[in-house]
């Protein structure tokens, strides 16, 4: 019987742990994290994914500041707000909600974002630093994917990592991270050719390409860890990129879809503006 990657379970145990350092930050400085999040027009699944954000603050003690920008806003007006919460003492960390309207620049405004207040993980200059083995705050999928592994006790050292995704916010940063742990890491994506050969070499194999059970279940070899991130809503609940049904009898252990990555995600955000927060005010 496979290992369930219970992704939902640990980040309770997390959020625990993270309402009593908040708790105790409030004790030793008077002040309260602040996450500040933005979110630019009315998309309604991206309105859903901020209030979840706010909620999960809520749940450790922290308190959420809400930008709300209107549909039209410009890339110089964005960046402005940005700038402001860069200066602002009281804010640690700033979301800005992925997808912005199309006549924004989207890559310009995430790296507009100060460094220390990155706690998304969506600048070049965090990406790179984290690449590099330097201090940065990690793409906050990627980053709760290597949290499950390591709550897990997964060995990762020496096992071959194949990746199938190459976005910047979770691709990408997933095989730099996985090759900072010592994997030897193969990146795939939507048009490799025979991509059923790479995945049959994967002692990890890590689902983030964005398609509907696009890694077939039969691709994966028996004994290998597999990791859906995964998720597009179905009338049974939802799947992920990998074919899940019957996984068990194939992997040694397995994130669910949903309540494995989903819920790392969320609270990797708010563990990284914890832990911006207490460097801000130490």
């Amino acid at each position: 019987m496979s290992l369930v990657l219970d992704g939902k379970l640990l980040s309770k145990e997390i959020e625990a742990n993270l309402l009593n350092r908040v708790a105790a930050l409030k004790e030793k400085t008077g002040r309260t994290p602040i996450l500040a999040t933005i979110l630019v027009g009315d998309d309604g699944a991206s309105a859903t994914y901020v209030r979840m954000k706010g909620n999960a603050c809520r749940r450790v003690g922290m308190d959420s500041l809400k930008i709300e920008l209107p549909q039209h806003t410009t890339t110089e007006q964005l960046l402005a707000e940005i700038e402001k919460l860069n200066q602002n003492p009281d804010v640690h960390g700033i979301l800005l909600q992925h997808p912005v309207p199309a006549q924004i620049d989207e890559r310009a405004c995430f790296d507009a974002i100060a460094l220390n207040k990155d706690v998304d993980g969506v600048t070049c200059l965090g990406f790179g630093r984290m690449a590099m083995g330097e201090s940065a705050y990690g793409s906050a999928t990627p980053a709760g994917i290597m949290s499950i592994l390591k709550a897990y006790n997964i060995e990762i050292a020496g096992k071959h990592a194949v990746v199938v995704g190459r976005s910047a916010i979770l691709g990408k940063p997933m095989a730099m991270m996985l090759l900072q742990a010592n994997a030897t890491v193969t990146i795939c994506h939507s048009k490799t050719q025979q991509l059923s050969e790479f995945v049959q070499q994967a002692d990890i194999i890590v689902g983030a390409v964005g398609q509907a059970e696009l890694i077939q279940k039969d691709w994966i070899k028996p004994g290998a860890v597999v990791v859906d991130a995964g998720f597009h809503p179905r009338e049974q609940g939802g799947v992920g990129d990998i074919q899940l049904e019957g996984i068990e009898d194939i992997a040694s252990a397995y994130t669910p879809v949903p309540g494995g990555v989903g819920p790392m995600t969320i609270t990797t955000l708010i563990r990284q503006t914890v832990e911006a927060a207490e460097q801000s005010l130490a």
